[in-house]
């Protein structure tokens, strides 16, 4: 195995994100003052360095429906266009200090309402405060709109994503519990959406297993899985260390559908039991589409430089790899085909050439 790769290097590299939200990336600072600003009285702390620790802790229960929980919070001071607006630029900031060039950052505008704001209002807000904190940081940042599972305004959210979709949001999305919610509940809104030529994706696979995928690919025509790690439930691996495919993994791969993998985050919610298990290793040798993401950078206590440090202390991975990695990301982007090459050929392969040769 080659040396790993230090974190301070990783972050000098060109990094694309596909797979954060926004109301779990706040920084802990921002939510005191948000509090305080708004009167909310929920915090169990408003001690900057005492929050962080108890979002990282409340985390790390195994548990999915716990570690939603902690979103009561975030959302909680996420309320007013003024808080949606440093939210979302700060955001930005901190993805572009990273070393990210490209992110998608979803968030459910519905869970932003409580105040008064409008659906539009909130999604205004946002691409606003992403256009304030990228501006001079070589990054650019698009929305995915995000409807939640377990409630009823998918289509609404859906038409939304396509109304706003020349002015900063890239596409669609459902995330929330899986269990009980299979995603073709929202079935009309799928319809929609690929009727409008639109791009989604769908949560699926991480706390549910093989039939949330199905139903994702097959009943709602996903683009890409938010996370997808229960695809290596139709992989048997002989003694021999031979791959065999079912029929649902083959079709993954040979369809290059992405895999949004966050490696931390599932260990968190009991979707691996730890790094070196991850199906990540697996699913890179047998040459899936997989792309590497934090899911969400304040609860688990991460950055997308430190997912990469992770595997490659854990998997040996190189600049080849991350950059395996980070072209498959920029692949899989809801952005235009010229836009994904430009930014391919001129920023990600000459970056890591620059990492990978200098001495």
């Amino acid at each position: 195995m080659s040396q790993p790769l230090a974190l301070e290097e990783i972050r000098q590299a060109p990094k694309v994100l596909l797979h954060d939200h926004l109301d779990g990336g706040l920084r802990p600072e921002t939510i005191a003052d948000l509090a305080r600003e708004s009167g909310y009285a929920g915090l169990p702390t408003t001690d900057p360095d005492a929050l962080r620790a108890w979002f990282r802790e409340a985390s790390d229960s195994g548990s999915l429906e716990r570690y939603l929980e902690t979103f009561d919070h975030t959302v909680g001071v996420m309320q007013t266009r003024e808080a949606l607006v440093r939210v979302a630029a700060e955001c930005a900031e901190d993805l572009a200090a990273d070393g990210v060039v490209y992110a998608e950052v979803r968030y459910a505008p519905e869970q932003h309402t409580q105040a008064g704001l409008s659906l539009e209002e909130v999604i205004e807000a946002v691409i606003e405060g992403f256009e304030t904190g990228s501006r001079g940081r070589g990054i650019k940042v698009g929305t995915l709109l995000t409807a939640m599972r377990h409630q009823a305004r998918s289509m609404e959210i859906a038409e939304l994503a396509v109304r706003y979709r020349d002015v900063g949001v890239a596409g669609f999305d459902i995330a929330g519990a899986e269990a009980g919610y299979p995603p073709t509940r929202h079935l009309d809104a799928f319809e929609y959406l690929q009727r409008e030529n639109a791009h989604f994706t769908i949560h699926a696979g991480e706390a549910f297993g093989l039939p949330s995928i199905w139903q994702a690919l097959q009943w709602c025509g996903a683009d890409r899985l938010g996370h997808g790690v229960r695809i290596i439930d139709d992989i048997t691996v002989s003694e021999d260390g031979q791959a065999k495919l079912g029929r649902l993994a083959a079709y993954v791969r040979d369809k290059r559908v992405p895999l949004e993998m966050c490696p931390t985050s599932n260990l968190q919610t009991g979707a691996a039991p730890s790094i070196a298990e991850h199906p990540i290793g697996l699913l890179r040798s047998l040459n899936f589409r997989v792309t590497v993401n934090t899911d969400n950078r304040l609860m688990s206590g991460t950055s997308l430089s430190e997912e990469f440090t992770k595997l490659s202390e854990t998997f040996g991975y190189g600049w080849d790899d991350l950059q395996w990695f980070t072209i498959n990301a920029m692949k899989s982007a809801f952005l235009p085909f010229d836009e994904r090459l430009a930014l391919i050929n001129g920023v990600i392969k000459p970056g890591f050439a620059r990492l990978k040769w200098r001495t």
